[in-house]
């Protein structure tokens, strides 16, 4: 069968979070398996929703996915990368070069979809047949699958992260996004330890708990500065 019916969706999970890594995904749909996936319920991965319900109404969906999409491929972004290229203005380069990485390691498609139009516009002077599009995982199915599976992928991880600490400081809620629950998990460990946990983003605001880091505490200065960079194209 020829490749060129292929629709390549890229989407991620977890670039806000202060706890934990960034997950990248790439599905590859033929139109009937896009619209099979779409009947069957695949859709943007926040339509599900946040805790144990959401997170098992997405994992269902995984083996249907797996088994529509002629590719797929699932990127790991840890902590250390993303605080290394943050350090230097490059969160947005750091994106683009994974999914570069993803495009090349995919079959021949007709159409890339990249979910967030000003992120992944660059992409399309090395890739005509790209379109960046804003909420592109409400429009199209291979972008929704890729949102699924990065989101399924970034909740694991999240829950060995949870997992580790909770024998010590209880249930770890809130995703490692910046809300009360994870305010208030950073400040025990902190207080306990006396500096942020290893999973923490040090290049995110750390301004919450300055009165248990200390005025001259520096999280940058954790940050080392030493891996290459990936080219764009």
């Amino acid at each position: 069968m020829l490749t060129v019916d292929l629709v390549l969706g890229i989407d991620e999970a977890g670039r806000g979070p202060i706890l934990g890594p960034m997950v990248i995904a790439c599905v590859a749909l033929r139109p009937q398996k896009a619209a099979a996936l779409t009947r069957a319920g695949v859709a943007d991965s926040k339509r599900f929703g946040a805790g144990e319900e959401g997170h098992a109404a997405r994992s269902a969906l995984v083996p249907r996915i797996l088994d529509a999409a002629t590719h797929v491929e699932v990127m790991v972004v840890d902590v250390s990368e993303i605080d290394r290229r943050t350090r230097r203005g490059e969160l947005n380069r750091l994106e683009q070069e994974r999914a570069a990485v993803l495009i090349r390691r995919a079959p021949e498609v007709r159409r890339i979809v990249a979910d967030g139009e000003k992120l992944f516009r660059p992409l399309c002077a090395r890739h005509p047949h790209l379109e960046a599009v804003d909420r592109a995982e409400e429009r199209h199915a291979a972008v929704a699958a890729a949102s699924v599976l990065a989101k399924v992928r970034r909740d694991e991880l999240f829950g060995r992260i949870a997992a580790r600490y909770q024998p010590h400081f209880g249930p770890i809620r809130g995703g490692g996004y910046m809300n009360d629950a994870t305010r208030a998990f950073l400040r025990a460990y902190i207080e306990r330890t006396g500096a942020p946990p290893p999973e923490g983003r040090r290049s995110w605001p750390w301004e919450f708990a300055r009165d248990l880091l200390g005025a001259t505490y520096d999280p940058l200065a954790e940050i080392p500065d030493d891996r290459p960079q990936l080219t764009l194209f």
